[in-house]
C-alpha cells in the first residue's frame, strides 16, 4: 500500500511512517497542507492520511481541493478534534474515515487497510457500452438505438450526436 501522510508534527509523522514501512508499506510525508496537496495531485497513492490542523492550508481545505479536482483517493482524517461535529465535518468535506488522536497504531493500520479494500477509486472505469435515458437506450458496441423496445435507425452522424447528448443528460451543450 502506498500512503501519503500529511502531518505537521514531525515526531508523529516519523512514528507513522516508521510503522507503515515496518508493516511493508511505502510512505511519503508532507509537513504542511500546500506541500501535501501538491504531492497528492502529482502522484498516485492508495490512501491519504491528513491531519486536520495544518499550516498553510488546513486538512479540510486539502480534502475539499482534492475532491473538487476529481481525486477520489481514500482519505483518513487524523485529528485531536474529536467531538461529533468535528468528525461529521471531516466526513462531509470528503474524508472517508476519521481517527481521533491519540490513537493506537494498530487501529490506524487496520483503518487504512479497510479503506484500500473498498476499491480502487482512481483505477480507470470499464468503458460504458450501454447508455440510457428514460425510455431511450443506446448500445454502443452494436450501434443500436431503441425507444420503448422499438429500434431506431440512425445515420452515423446522428448516432454520434445522440451519444454525446446521452452522456450529458439534461445539460445544455454548445458545439
Amino acid at each position: 500500500m502506498k500512503v501519503l501522510v500529511i502531518e505537521d508534527d514531525v515526531a508523529a509523522a516519523s512514528y507513522m511512517v516508521r510503522g507503515l514501512e515496518e508493516s511493508g508499506h511505502v510512505a511519503s510525508v508532507a509537513h504542511d497542507g500546500r506541500d501535501g496537496l501538491m504531492l497528492a495531485a502529482s502522484q498516485t497513492f492508495d490512501v491519504l492520511v491528513i491531519d486536520r490542523m495544518l499550516p498553510g492550508l488546513d486538512g479540510l481545505g486539502v480534502i475539499r481541493t482534492l475532491r473538487a479536482t476529481g481525486n477520489r483517493t481514500p482519505v483518513l482524517v487524523l485529528s485531536a478534534l474529536g467531538n461529533v461535529d468535528d468528525r461529521v465535518e471531516g466526513l462531509k468535506v470528503g474524508g472517508d474515515d476519521y481517527l481521533v488522536k491519540p490513537y493506537a497504531f494498530s487501529e490506524l493500520l487496520a483503518r487504512l487497510e479497510a479503506l484500500t479494500r473498498r476499491g480502487q477509486p482512481n483505477a480507470p472505469e470499464a468503458p460504458t457500452t450501454q447508455l440510457r435515458y428514460q425510455d431511450l437506450s443506446m448500445d454502443l458496441l452494436g450501434r443500436r438505438v431503441e425507444r420503448r423496445g422499438k429500434r431506431i435507425d440512425l445515420q452515423p452522424r446522428e448516432f454520434r450526436l445522440l451519444e454525446v447528448l446521452l452522456r450529458h443528460p439534461e445539460q445544455v451543450l454548445t458545439r
